[in-house]
């Protein structure tokens, strides 16, 4: 189903906002929906992608990539130097490589999920589920904010510290992400 330029233009930050979502399907998980590839870093060329992104939402234009780009609140998005190409952050469940450098995490990270994953939480630790990384967050106030949007948010607090020493490794995305593969359940000391 087609969506015109009005009903995306409606107040415009709605119709940017959903406009967006598509784009973050596309550009995390599902690609061929468009009929794009990306590369094995997650680039996608940029004129494909409006081109795809058409199909569904004509009204979207290159100024119009680019104010998404630029007003996520949740930076979900880059452009390469030249802006031919563009890709999500993080969050993917299709195997690419953002090309993250390891980084040191600070002493404790956080991780903010639905009460009712707490069992599971607790038992097997934090599993990526369907994406390539474990998402944590650096304060307290964001990891609840995430946990609200999945019902009574449950915060963890991750001894990312301990969790180095012992191995593991660690990713910051541009957007001030956290990424690692796992944390095992005894790194986690819930919070509320």
């Amino acid at each position: 189903m087609r969506h015109d330029a009005q009903d995306d233009r409606q107040g415009t930050a709605s119709g940017l906002t959903q406009i967006s979502k598509y784009i973050s399907l596309i550009l995390r998980h599902r690609p061929e929906v468009i009929g794009i590839t990306l590369d094995r870093h997650g680039w996608a060329d940029v004129d494909a992608l409006i081109a795809g992104i058409g199909k569904e939402y004509p009204v979207l234009d290159r100024a119009m990539l680019e104010e998404i780009v630029r007003t996520d609140n949740k930076q979900r998005y880059s452009f390469n130097e030249d802006g031919t190409k563009i890709r999500a952050n993080q969050g993917h469940s299709i195997p690419v490589d953002v090309e993250l450098p390891q980084t040191e995490p600070p002493q404790t990270l956080y991780h903010g999920t639905a009460q009712r994953f707490t069992a599971s939480i607790e038992a097997n630790g934090l599993l990526p589920q369907s994406r390539l990384y474990v998402h944590l967050s650096a304060d307290e106030r964001t990891a609840r904010k995430v946990g609200s949007r999945h019902g009574k948010p449950a915060i963890y607090l991750v001894d990312a510290a301990r969790m180095r020493r012992a191995g593991h490794v660690f990713y910051r995305s541009v957007n001030g992400v956290w990424l690692t593969k796992t944390v095992p359940a005894r790194y986690l000391h819930r919070l509320q």
